[in-house]
């Protein structure tokens, strides 16, 4: 998003706009869980400047995931957050390799450009140079009569 200016009243997945309450009916789980997930750092909402916190639509996903993982799939709490971790990181890793693919290719555009510049600074009164083998010249000398 870099080039234009954010409205600052657009929403987003990751605007802090629930309140706990809310965000625990949204997620289907009881507000106490939604704390103890805080405390424990699985889900970190924003906070308001009276420390209250608010839930993004983000974080309200994420809730439902750790529920998912923890209740269908047996998960305990601190695999959970080790798998939001790695996931996190993947994430970060795949972007940093979406940046450097980008300088890449605006590397070689560069680099084509200045090559494509080189070529046509050549001399065009210059002949390009092959090399004969010597195994396949024949050179035949006849000196000129009367020298």
């Amino acid at each position: 998003m870099e080039g234009r200016r954010r409205n600052p009243y657009e929403l987003t997945d990751e605007s802090p706009v629930y309140v706990i309450s809310v965000a625990a009916q949204l997620s289907g789980l009881h507000p106490q869980t939604l704390r103890q997930y805080d405390r424990l750092g699985l889900v970190s909402p924003g906070r308001t400047a009276g420390r209250g916190r608010r839930y993004s639509a983000r974080d309200i996903e994420l809730l439902r995931q750790v529920q998912q993982l923890s209740q269908d799939e047996g998960i305990n709490l601190a695999g959970i957050k080790r798998i939001i971790e790695l996931e996190n990181q993947v994430a970060a890793l795949q972007n940093r390799i979406a940046e450097l693919s980008a300088a890449v290719d605006g590397a070689a555009a560069a680099m084509r450009q200045r090559e494509a510049q080189v070529h046509a600074s050549y001399r065009r009164d210059l002949v390009p140079y092959q090399d004969v083998q010597q195994a396949s010249a024949l050179v035949v000398w006849r000196p000129k009569r009367g020298e």
